[in-house]
């Protein structure tokens, strides 16, 4: 299986956000949004997330999958969830 790129798909309506498998800038490996400077990485103790480069806050997670059964190099696919003020989503991690 091809994990250079997944979509994130929004279960409420279908929206799609597309990541891609770059360089961070610290040399670590991440997944850049195509359309916007947001980045899902993985961060030792926590596991893989989406948070806002500016103040640290969580963005998105995986929703059942815990820490300890994480992959370091590639986010698990399925049900992830976000947050953003105060609204809320879930998402569908797929490789393609």
């Amino acid at each position: 299986m091809n994990r250079d790129r997944f979509e994130l798909k929004r279960r409420s309506d279908d929206l799609v956000y597309t990541f891609h498998r770059k360089q961070l800038p610290d040399g670590k490996v991440g997944y850049r949004r195509e359309d916007a400077d947001l980045w899902i990485r993985f961060q030792g103790g926590f596991g893989w997330g989406a948070w806002d480069d500016e103040d640290g806050t969580l963005l998105g997670r995986p929703w059942n999958v815990p820490f300890p059964e994480q992959d370091a190099d590639y986010p698990p696919k399925g049900e992830w969830v976000s947050k953003k003020g105060a609204k809320s989503y879930v998402y569908e991690l797929v490789y393609v």
